[in-house]
């Protein structure tokens, strides 16, 4: 294996704005990661906050989507919006030597964000999938994109890395 991942952040079942649009190229994404002996890995979020509607534990809506296609036993569970939070997670990367990711999913202001940012901030290659990140609100895409390339993300889309 490569010593690169594709991450692809919280296509649960309580994703259900707009990731519809980009469930195709993810999993486009997901037989190039393969193809190219790129390890596939599946951050869930879980929300251990009271009151809270979404991510709940053990929910039908913290499961991850049943259109995602599911290639890898790597799936991580964080609490926390940067991916990195999670402990095990960290341990796989450490364990598997990667130094470069490849990110997908959703939410771009939020989870994505944080992750990309912290990765960065580890000295790790963050290349960001244009066409394979969604947001609750589609208008704060672009504005996004161009942070992540402020803080030293690559910003690609499938066409890029299919080459």
């Amino acid at each position: 294996m490569q010593k690169k991942a594709l991450v692809i952040i919280d296509i649960q079942n309580d994703i259900t704005k707009n990731y519809k649009d980009i469930i195709v190229n993810i999993n486009k994404a997901v037989d190039w990661a393969l193809n190219h002996r790129i390890h596939v890995v599946y951050i869930r979020h879980e929300n251990l906050s009271e009151g809270t509607r979404t991510f709940k534990p053990n929910t039908h809506g913290s499961e991850l989507a049943s259109d995602l296609k599911i290639a890898s036993r790597n799936i991580f569970t964080k609490y926390k919006g940067n991916a990195l939070s999670c402990g095990e997670f960290s341990d796989f990367i450490h364990k598997n030597e990667i130094e470069d990711f490849y990110i997908a999913g959703a939410d771009a202001v939020a989870c994505v964000k944080s992750s990309c940012y912290n990765m960065r901030k580890a000295n790790y290659g963050v290349n960001v999938l244009s066409d394979c990140v969604t947001s609750y609100d589609k208008r704060k895409i672009d504005p996004m994109l161009a942070y992540y390339e402020s803080k030293g993300c690559e910003i690609t889309c499938l066409k890029q890395v299919f080459i």
